[in-house]
């Protein structure tokens, strides 16, 4: 009866299924995503193989010559905020 003890209870417990194999579900589902991105690459491949080429985008050049007072330099200051203000003021606007 002492021997029929341990068989039972191995016999209950199936142990070899996952602990041997080594395989899990993170493991088969980690297999499933990187096949898919396989397959999904192959894909991308094969219908950019299968496209005429872009052409290269072509930059278009700055126009040297600036507007006169389009923008200021960085060295030039502006007014003074008081005058800026007395400016504006006397335009019409409200501050």
């Amino acid at each position: 009866m002492a021997n029929e003890d341990p068989n039972r209870a191995d016999a209950r417990f199936d142990t070899t299924s996952e602990a041997e194999t080594g395989t899990t579900y993170r493991d088969l589902g980690t297999k499933a995503v990187l096949d898919n991105m396989a397959r999904l690459k192959a894909l991308r491949l094969a219908r950019e193989a299968a496209e005429p080429p872009r052409p290269a985008a072509v930059k278009k050049a700055r126009a040297t010559a600036k507007k006169p007072g389009a923008a200021k330099k960085s060295d030039e200051k502006g007014p003074a905020l008081g005058d800026w203000l007395a400016s504006r003021q006397n335009g019409g606007h409200r501050t």
